[in-house]
């Protein structure tokens, strides 16, 4: 391909519609397939591209000027650069921060990123956001559109596939006490205050380094186990508590996962963040779909409907539970109310936090909505002890708002019921 004046090479982004962008490589040559999606997050892309939740996905930074404060290496998330691919409007030449130990381009470059810049951003943006998220080619190799549109619509889709076999650990191991597998760079492991008070296991299926952090730093000695681990092995290490973290890909696809976690509920106590949220949604009998452009950012608002408070939440997710499909309502205990249990809206404007019956678990509790499509963004079982929300509370990027429910997990360890009534640090 060409070589522009000033800037890298050529390069091309071709979605499935047919749309074509181009502008110029900023990052490793090559060619790399996937969903194209946006992130509308204005700091943390290092956190970004190590996110094992964006396997498969190209991601889109809304965020004009990316790469200011350059790369090192103690903002990784995980063993290394997970997003199939990176979209910026401009990547910085320079980076202004005394943490940076290299540009962004250059990390990119030598982690084998292919990336673009020079197009318009918040264009791409709003045609995701009305056409809806899908697959891409992103290529300095090949400067034909229509090449790669037939490569693109020959390539495959993120719906029935799953992700989580390739991005989670294959052998077990402790936080903090060893390395994480496949990890190449000291890790920061968090501030543990004293001797752990509660034992975790962690089902690995795509976590973030920070999710381990925060959970040490709640009293935790947590043990991180492949996915594939079953409730047996896991219930024979005698925890505490079990935990389900965030992974990437379509989430009724990992059946393995979820049939575990069933097992495992009644048993231990059971916190899920994002695919965990979805996992546990799906032991408890809901169904999951596919959202339009899904939520991916550092600003995004939450209802808690216990509580009364919003938070702003860092998220990332293309597929959502539908807490309707759970079970039927229960109006006793949704303050007599009778509206239809998947009108989160409905529910959202009562300030009523609505309880339906699971066929197998009992009553489960609507704890948490996403007030910017009123999509179901937490539940609560409240005859097992579980719950789950469908966001990241350990942020990295993102704002501090939901820390509180590694607080909530300790006492739901602690056999309370009141998890949720305290806030963080109290």
């Amino acid at each position: 391909m060409t070589q522009r004046a000033g800037q890298g090479p050529s390069a091309l982004l071709v979605l499935e519609d047919g749309s074509c962008f181009e502008g110029s490589s900023c990052g490793a040559p090559g060619e790399t397939f996937g969903e194209v999606v946006f992130n509308t997050s204005m700091t943390g892309y290092q956190e970004v591209l190590t996110d094992p939740s964006y396997t498969g996905q190209i991601v889109t930074m809304t965020f004009p000027h990316i790469g200011i404060y350059g790369a090192n290496a103690a903002d990784v998330e995980s063993r290394g650069v997970f997003a199939a691919g990176f979209v910026v409007r401009a990547l910085s030449e320079m980076s202004s921060n005394w943490r940076a130990e290299e540009t962004l381009g250059s990390y990119l470059e030598r982690l084998g990123v292919v990336a673009i810049e020079g197009i318009d951003t918040r264009r791409l943006t709003r045609h995701i956001r009305e056409a809806g998220a899908m697959r891409a080619v992103l290529s300095t190799t090949d400067a034909d559109p229509d090449s790669l549109l037939a490569k693109v619509r020959a390539s495959t889709s993120l719906v029935g596939r799953d992700l989580v076999s390739g991005v989670g650990v294959t052998e077990r191991y402790v936080w903090g006490a060893e390395a994480p597998p496949e990890c190449e760079v000291p890790v920061d492991t968090g501030v543990l205050s004293g001797a752990p008070r509660y034992r975790v296991i962690a089902f690995d299926s795509g976590a973030k380094y920070n999710i381990m952090r925060r959970l040490a730093e709640a009293g935790c000695e947590v043990t991180v186990v492949p996915p594939t681990t079953s409730a047996e092995e896991a219930l024979a290490m005698a925890p505490h508590g079990v935990f389900f973290a965030n992974g990437p890909g379509d989430p009724a696809a990992v059946g393995y996962l979820y049939a575990t976690l069933r097992e495992v509920l009644g048993k231990k106590p059971v916190f899920g963040i994002c695919l965990g949220h979805q996992m546990l949604s799906l032991a408890l009998g809901a169904e999951t779909y596919k959202l339009k452009y899904g939520h991916r950012g550092g600003n995004q608002p939450v209802k808690n409907l216990l509580r009364g408070t919003v938070e702003v939440t860092s998220q990332n997710h293309g597929f959502c539970v539908d807490f309707g499909s759970i079970g039927p309502l229960i109006p006793e205990d949704s303050a007599g109310l009778e509206h239809d249990a998947g009108d989160l809206g409905a529910w959202v404007r009562a300030g009523v936090a609505p309880v339906v019956r699971s066929a197998e678990h009992g009553r489960v509790q609507l704890t948490h909505v996403n007030l910017n499509d009123m999509t179901c963004a937490g539940v609560r079982a409240l005859d097992v002890p579980a719950f789950s929300v469908q966001y990241h509370p350990e942020a990295a990027p993102g704002p501090h708002d939901a820390r509180y429910l590694f607080g909530a997990f300790t006492r739901l360890m602690d056999g309370r019921s009141d998890i949720f009534g305290a806030r963080d640090g109290e």
